[in-house]
């Protein structure tokens, strides 16, 4: 989980108010915060530091000293800033004068999106330019996958002179005077010798064009994703006007850590002027984007469902100042409910920094964190219950016992992954398979549908062992289903797999059929067309007349993107079915 480090006398300032340490630990709680290690005292006053750890990460706007002084004022009743007038919208643009970036239309296959903005009004002093680095650090790292997917540049704006130009140029011929150096070197050689070429020229090293920013004299301000230069790049205490940038992969990622920083600025009194980069192509918010931006969504609650949830009795008003203490606007009308009755409807409208509400539950989390957790007493339970097994667990149980007797070893995996091993390896569609809206790593991108995506992954790490190697997991896999009230379906599969140089068709065939014996169950196979597997050398599992399973040899293409040179047979049954 995040940890960050905040600058005692700073961070008190921008709450408002000073607490002793074991009433700040409390109060972190409505943060998902807790108090990691106290400042030493002995220390002058200016220089005392907060460490701070999170235990979520789904709110990165928390991961800096402002995010969570923020969240502490607004929990205590603080009024909420005003950002509407550096926002833009989707029905309305601010000005952005001549604060213009243009795009190359090479950098869509290499770094394509970028977005900016301007912080201007004060000098930087030295806890607001260490916050600014610390913030720039865990953005990019956790949010931004090691600077993969975001990264952040900070530029003397007074010295920059527009329009500049995101583009893409040959690392070989390309050269200007990083951060922390001296002498001019190419893009290339910042790679190999620079150390921040060294930690973060993965992202880019394999690309025939490097991503360069420059001003409109040519003055270079960064290698995204690499490191700044250090003539525009070198902020310093005392500096004015400061430029923000942030590129990478992901545009809706990008907006919210603009909208984030920006908001951290605005709350400690600084001006946001907007800056507007022009794409050639589109982002998915159009090709002309001026940041910040405000794209969230609004989201709906229900006063019945909250209360059910939260086993309270919530009035409206309550429900509306819960909300606001999380920095919530949000709005409530009368509504007829599904049983006729009269019930209350809440629509909220997240703050820009923001983007964590994907369904009513969260609306609700956020009521009880709003309205604190003590308010809640705890209740002993008014029934006595005896706990059992469902009987999926037992047939599961059974069934597993049967593999073993067959010779399986069990193998335990995660459900989510990413697009590469549960589709593309796979040689399957998309169009079943469930995304996950808000991932924080495109590694834990996608629910599996499939438990024998999970065994080949295994399997290619396992060349070294001796053969056969005989798995198998019974585990969930869920994927789109439109008849299901939730759009889709979950369910309980076992799957198996063997790899060995005589692995075949037959073999997989007598072992579902001693399976299914053992299961109490008759089937019949027919023909499948399943790319996982070689055409006619697989087969569908029918019982009563519906296809429960498949099971056949993998398709050596299949084999071959997972660098497996040892034939396959593998099967996968939903046990649901069977029971």
């Amino acid at each position: 989980m995040p940890k960050i480090e905040v600058n005692e006398k700073l961070f008190f300032r921008m709450v408002g108010q000073t607490y002793d340490y074991d009433t700040l630990e409390k109060k972190l709680t409505c943060g998902k915060a807790e108090l990691d290690e106290k400042p030493d005292m002995s220390q002058p006053e200016d220089q005392r530091v907060i460490k701070i750890e999170l235990n979520d990460t789904n709110r990165p706007d928390l991961w800096s000293t402002n995010g969570v002084a923020r969240q502490l004022k607004l929990h205590d009743g603080g009024k909420m800033t005003d950002y509407s007038y550096f926002l833009s919208t989707k029905d309305e643009t601010k000005d952005c004068a001549n604060r213009v970036i243009t795009v190359d239309p090479e950098l869509k296959d290499i770094r394509p999106y970028m977005v900016a903005f301007i912080i201007s009004g004060k000098p930087i002093d030295e806890p607001m330019l260490l916050d600014i680095i610390q913030t720039q650090e865990k953005l990019c790292w956790n949010f931004g996958r090691k600077r993969k997917s975001i990264s952040m540049g900070v530029y003397r704006a007074e010295d920059v002179v527009f329009p500049a130009h995101y583009k893409a140029v040959d690392p070989d011929k390309t050269s200007f005077v990083p951060l922390a150096c001296t002498e001019p070197m190419t893009c290339r050689q910042i790679l190999t010798e620079h150390p921040k070429g060294k930690d973060f020229g993965w992202i880019i090293k394999d690309c025939k064009k490097f991503p360069l920013l420059t001003d409109d004299t040519g003055n270079v301000l960064s290698m995204a994703p690499v490191i700044n230069s250090a003539s525009l790049g070198a902020v310093q205490v005392g500096d004015k006007d400061l430029m923000v940038e942030l590129t990478g992969d992901n545009m809706e990622n990008l907006i919210l850590s603009a909208n984030i920083v920006a908001c951290d600025f605005a709350d400690c009194g600084y001006t946001i002027l907007p800056v507007k980069v022009v794409h050639p192509y589109d982002t998915g918010f159009g090709k002309e984007v001026t940041t910040p931006y405000y794209f969230q969504q609004p989201t709906k609650a229900w006063l019945k469902e909250i209360n059910k949830k939260l086993g309270s009795e919530l009035t409206t008003q309550e429900v509306l100042t819960a909300l606001a203490h999380m920095g919530n606007t949000t709005t409530a009308k009368e509504v007829v409910g599904k049983d006729n009755s009269k019930d209350v409807e809440f629509t909220l409208l997240p703050p820009p920094y923001r983007n964590d509400f994907l369904h009513e539950v969260d609306v609700i989390e956020d009521v009880m964190i709003g309205k604190g957790l003590d308010y809640f007493t705890p209740e002993t339970p008014h029934d006595f219950t005896v706990g059992r097994l469902l009987p999926i667990t037992q047939f599961s149980r059974k069934a597993k016992t049967l593999m073993v007797g067959l010779g399986y070893q069990e193998m335990i995996f995660n459900y989510v992954g990413s697009k590469v091993d549960y589709i593309e390896k796979m040689n399957i569609s998309a169009d079943k398979v469930i995304e996950i809206a808000n991932p924080m790593s495109e590694n834990y991108q996608f629910i599996r549908p499939s438990i024998i995506s999970s065994l080949l992954k295994a399997e290619s790490s396992s060349a070294n062992a001796m053969f056969p190697h005989k798995i198998f997991e019974i585990g969930k896999v869920a994927y789109i289903q439109e008849e299901e009230n939730t759009g889709t379906r979950t369910r309980q599969n076992l799957g198996f797999m063997t790899c060995a140089n005589n692995a075949n068709f037959n073999d997989a065939a007598s072992e579902v059929s001693a399976l299914l014996y053992y299961l109490d169950h008759t089937y019949e196979v027919k023909e499948s067309n399943d790319p996982r597997f070689i055409p006619g050398r697989q087969a569908a599992v029918m019982v009563n007349g519906k296809q429960v399973g498949v099971f056949g040899e993998i398709h050596p293409q299949v084999l071959s993107n997972w660098a497996i040179t040892t034939p396959c047979v593998a099967g996968e049954i939903d046990l649901e079915e069977l029971m």
